[in-house]
């Protein structure tokens, strides 16, 4: 039967995301089957054969510790609200959790051992969505619900919106170039999404369904064209379980890229004529 719901998964996805980058593309030239497509689509079954149930379980599994950490007539308030008002309050309380915690994998080498994993996906389609460590799945969806069950949100109203996140995840790395115009102001899109996905480590963009969080803390990076290479400046093997593995293994000391406008004030100084000696 799981078997059988990853397929159909698969299908779906297929079907709803290959028509957009074939109508769109934010690289026109990317095959379908191109480098990296088999390790994603390994990801793919890993999370949802596994991964993904073993989170649910976790986090279900806290639900007896969480309902005392807030006040019962608080948890009841929340519970008793319209479903819109609720719907409104979980994606703004999940977005600021994800904006900070999202910035911290970048920062904390610990947490980049993980995200960077995430990050070693080479071409963006809607099948690199899903390279992710899962131990990066378990913190990114602790910090999507966690904070939201133990405020008293009902389980039904998170159910929707996890599924509708899921799939903004998955378009958001999709190579489809869509500009929204005045909308991106609200909502994410690829065209900021795969910016973040730059090779810079410090590229910005952390948000997940709004931008809102980059713009008033001054990470919002939108240029009018597709990044000029996506992934790791630093080596990370290649293959599933290289990568599973990898971050378990002993580390050198990270070495950040420098800031993209470093870099060019770098190269245009090379670029300047030098002076003739006299």
């Amino acid at each position: 039967m799981l078997a059988l719901s990853t397929g159909l998964s698969l299908l779906f996805l297929f079907v709803l995301f290959r028509p957009l980058e074939a109508a769109f593309p934010a690289q026109p030239r990317q095959r379908v089957f191109r480098p990296g497509w088999f390790t994603d689509l390994c990801f793919f079954l890993g999370q949802y054969l596994l991964w993904s149930g073993l989170v649910f379980t976790l986090l279900l599994g806290f639900g007896d510790w969480i309902d005392g950490l807030a006040p019962a007539k608080f948890r009841a308030a929340v519970a008793a609200q319209p479903w819109w008002a609720q719907a409104f309050e979980v994606v703004a309380l999940s977005d600021f959790c994800v904006y900070w915690g999202h910035r911290l994998q970048h920062r904390v080498g610990f947490l980049w051992r993980f995200h960077a994993v995430h990050h070693s996906a080479e071409h963006l389609d809607w099948l690199a969505a899903h390279r992710e460590h899962p131990v990066d799945t378990v913190y990114t969806m602790g910090l999507i619900n966690l904070p939201a069950f133990i405020l008293g949100f009902p389980l039904e109203t998170l159910a929707g919106l996890i599924a509708f996140r899921g799939i903004w995840a998955i378009f958001i790395h999709s190579n489809v170039r869509l500009p929204l115009g005045p909308f991106r102001m609200l909502l994410g899109a690829p065209e900021l999404h795969h910016w973040h996905h730059d090779r810079d480590r410090e590229a910005g963009n952390y948000a997940n369904i709004s931008p809102l969080m980059d713009l008033l803390f001054g990470t919002y990076r939108c240029p009018a064209h597709e990044p000029a290479a996506v992934g790791l400046a630093e080596p990370l093997p290649k293959g599933y379980f290289r990568q599973l593995l990898h971050p378990f293994l002993p580390q050198k000391p990270p070495q950040n890229p420098q800031p993209i406008a470093q870099q060019l004030s770098q190269s245009n100084a090379q670029q300047l004529p030098r002076p003739i000696a006299q």
